[in-house]
Formats: structure tokens, C-alpha cells, sequence
């Protein structure tokens, strides 16, 4: 199955290869894109990571034996080649008096630790752009992660978890009116579901018989951007409780941000900052927890964790450009006292904080790319509200070096 599945991705892309040649400028063509890309890592510290480490998040908690070793305190290294990526982008064509471009983009990322160097999905929409109104729809960028202006980093986390990371299954509507834009977004969960009883599953929005909304207002003129926007959510962990009885318990969640971006000549700056509910499938911190349980139905109530964060990123040159990225998120706990079960990302770090500079060579179609990223984070226990106290600190530094080719 996977030389029949190499062998038609080879087909596939000579077929595009050839007939994006073929076609004339004004009509109908494919664009073929991407990059060929290897990273070498070396921590100094066990660390929460996905994919081999490749995707990296915070460091591992002390974690001590018999004789007070520190056993988290290990270094260890690796070489990945698995963020290289194809791009094919169909354009040329109009309906409905709009123009229409379709993309489809995927890696060697994998699905999950156990799928590393699977060929994955990253990108499949299709935009509909009329003179002052676009509409996508398919799986893109989460609305909150503003492409506009993101951190610059080399690590492939791109500012995680104090950035909102990932791809959902999306209709969004963009509307431009002069220097404002206004995007309204419905979406699913596919990269990164949401935590609960049965595991980490979509299953639990899917239940709840309502998408992701999100609302943003952006404004830009000349070498100024500015935005802000929210994110409303509602999941339903579970459809019965442990004693076969229904359950219609949700869990609604709202999220706002704020962010902008100023550049002029070769210098770049850019910012954000974020108030998160139950933002786990975003790769902040927080989530959900039972905050009430009924003894005779088991129905169970349930509470937002909490979480702020916030990021800066200053860059400067092009052809040789040096940057530096720092960031801060906090978990702010829960409103309520929580008795049950806690569904959520980093519940035992009080707060996180990275300092990561950078700096880039860029030669005609090569990249390469060096950064130190060290990442604190501090934990610690938990009261009654989900909020940490008694802090033990730890910290990793990350070397990375990376090298492109793009095509």
C-alpha cells in the first residue's frame, strides 16, 4: 500500500510538473512549491515535545529516584527531515464572478509519534475572491493564527504554546472595507482535538452540534497592522454517564486576542496577546475540569481553565536578517472550585517563559538558519481551583540549526 500510495504521489507531481509548463500564463495552471528541509536539535533538558521532538513545547518536571537524581536532567539530539513539504496551488479560473484558487499542501510530519516521516495533510481550501469579499472554505490555519503576523521563529512550534498552533476544517468570510477587514470563521477540529474522558478526540465538538466560531476586525495602512478578535467553543465531553443515563453537559468556552505588526525598511515587529478558555487544542495552556458532580445521576458540571499569554518578535535584515522571540503564558486556573477530573494542557505549570534569538543566511533558493530557544516553565500543585502553587523551576535550551531548499 505505501509503494502504491509513493508511487502515485511521483505520478501526481510529474503530471502537475508538466502540465503547469504546458499551459499559457492567462489560463488555467498549477503551481508546484515547496522546500526540502532538515533540523538538528540538541536539548538540554527531557522535554514535551511531539514527533521525536521536533514539535517542541516546555521541559519535563523534575522527576528524582531513589537517590535524588534528577532524572528529566538527560540531554539528547536529533535530525529530522520530516517538516519538508509540497505545494500545489490551481488558479486561472472564475465563477460566480469571483476568481477561484484551490491549494493543497501536505508533509512527512505524520499523524501522530507513531506516524513520523507519514505523509499528512496541511492544507486542502478552495477561495472564492471577489473584488471586495473572499470566502474559504476547507482546512487552512486556524483563524487564530494570524498569518500576517506571526513569530518568525526557526523552530517548527512557531511561537507554541504561547502562539495559538494548528489546522481545522473551516468556512471563513472575509470582507474588506477599505483599510478595515472583518473575517467571520465556523471550523471543526482535525490537527489537534480536544482532551476528555475517552482521550483526546473531536468527537466531543463534534457532539455538540456546534462549530468553532471565531470574529475578527483587522486594520491596515501603509507599514502598520492591527487586529483583534474571539473565539467561541462548546464541547460536550460526554452523550451518558457511568450509569447509562443521557447527559447533555457542555462546556462553553471564550477566548479573545489582540495583535499587530509594524515594519519599515528591513526591521520587523511584531506582538500579541491573548485570554484563553479552554485553549488545549490550540497548544496553550488550560482546558476544562469537573467542577460538580450529581451522586445519584453521575451527571457531571463543568468549568473553564484558564490561561493569558503573550509574545513579542523583532527582526531585522533580509538576505543575512537576525530575530528574537519572546514570549509568557500563565495559567490562571479555574472561577470555580473543581471536583473531579481536569482535562488539560500543562495543569501543574503555573506559568512558561521563552527568550529565543535567531539568525537567518539566505543565498538564492538556500536557507540556513540557527536559534537558541530556552524555554522555563514552573511547576507545581494545585488548589482547589486549578491554580499552581509552591513552584519548582525548570528550564531547557534548545540549539537548532536548520537547512532549506525551496523550489
Amino acid at each position: 500500500m505505501k509503494k502504491i500510495s509513493k508511487l502515485f504521489l511521483l505520478f501526481f507531481l510529474i503530471t502537475v510538473s508538466l502540465f503547469s509548463q504546458e499551459k499559457p500564463a492567462d489560463e488555467f495552471s498549477l503551481k508546484l512549491s515547496g522546500y526540502v528541509k532538515t533540523d538538528v536539535f540538541y536539548d538540554t533538558r527531557q522535554s514535551v515535545t511531539a514527533r521525536e521532538g521536533h514539535l517542541y513545547l516546555y521541559p519535563a518536571p523534575e522527576l528524582k529516584d531513589a537517590n535524588g537524581k534528577d532524572l528529566n536532567s538527560e540531554t539528547s539530539f536529533n535530525f529530522l527531515s520530516v517538516q519538508s513539504r509540497i505545494n500545489v496551488t490551481a488558479s486561472g479560473t472564475e465563477a460566480l464572478g469571483a476568481k477561484i484558487k484551490g491549494v493543497i499542501e501536505a508533509d512527512f510530519f505524520g499523524n501522530a509519534d507513531t506516524d513520523v516521516n507519514g505523509f499528512r495533510l496541511r492544507h486542502a481550501f478552495v477561495t472564492l475572491m471577489w473584488e471586495k469579499t473572499s470566502l474559504l472554505v476547507g482546512q487552512y490555519w486556524i483563524p487564530m493564527m494570524i498569518v500576517e503576523s506571526c513569530p518568525g521563529t526557526v523552530s517548527f512550534n512557531t511561537g507554541a504554546p504561547f502562539q495559538p498552533f494548528g489546522r481545522n476544517p473551516q468556512i471563513r468570510l472575509t470582507q474588506s472595507a477599505g483599510n478595515l477587514k472583518f473575517i467571520l470563521a465556523a471550523s471543526s477540529q482535525r490537527d489537534i482535538p480536544s482532551p476528555g474522558p475517552d482521550g483526546a478526540s473531536s468527537a466531543y465538538l463534534r457532539n455538540s452540534n456546534m462549530p468553532i466560531w471565531d470574529a475578527h476586525i483587522q486594520y491596515a495602512q501603509n507599514d502598520f497592522f492591527a487586529g483583534a478578535g474571539a473565539n467561541f467553543k462548546m464541547i460536550k465531553p460526554r452523550v451518558k454517564t457511568s450509569l447509562n443515563l443521557e447527559t447533555n453537559s457542555t462546556v462553553k468556552s471564550l477566548s479573545f486576542m489582540a495583535y499587530g505588526k509594524y515594519e519599515t525598511g528591513l526591521f520587523s515587529m511584531k506582538a500579541e496577546t491573548i485570554y484563553g478558555e479552554n485553549m488545549s487544542d490550540y497548544l496553550l495552556l488550560g482546558g476544562y475540569a469537573v467542577k460538580k458532580i450529581n451522586s445519584t445521576t453521575d451527571e457531571h458540571e463543568y468549568c473553564n481553565i484558564r490561561a493569558v499569554s503573550g509574545w513579542t518578535d523583532i527582526s531585522y535584515g533580509k538576505d543575512l536578517s537576525f530575530g528574537i522571540f519572546a514570549g509568557y503564558t500563565k495559567n490562571m486556573g479555574s472561577p470555580s472550585n473543581i471536583n473531579g477530573q481536569i482535562y488539560s494542557r500543562g495543569s501543574d505549570i503555573n506559568y512558561i517563559y521563552r527568550i529565543s534569538p535567531r539568525i537567518i543566511f539566505n543565498t538564492g533558493k538556500i536557507q540556513t538558519a540557527f536559534e537558541t530557544e530556552h524555554t522555563c516553565a514552573a511547576y507545581g500543585k494545585l488548589n482547589k481551583k486549578g491554580k499552581v502553587y509552591d513552584n519548582t523551576l525548570v528550564s531547557n535550551t534548545r540549539l537548532i540549526a536548520a537547512f532549506y531548499y525551496f523550489f
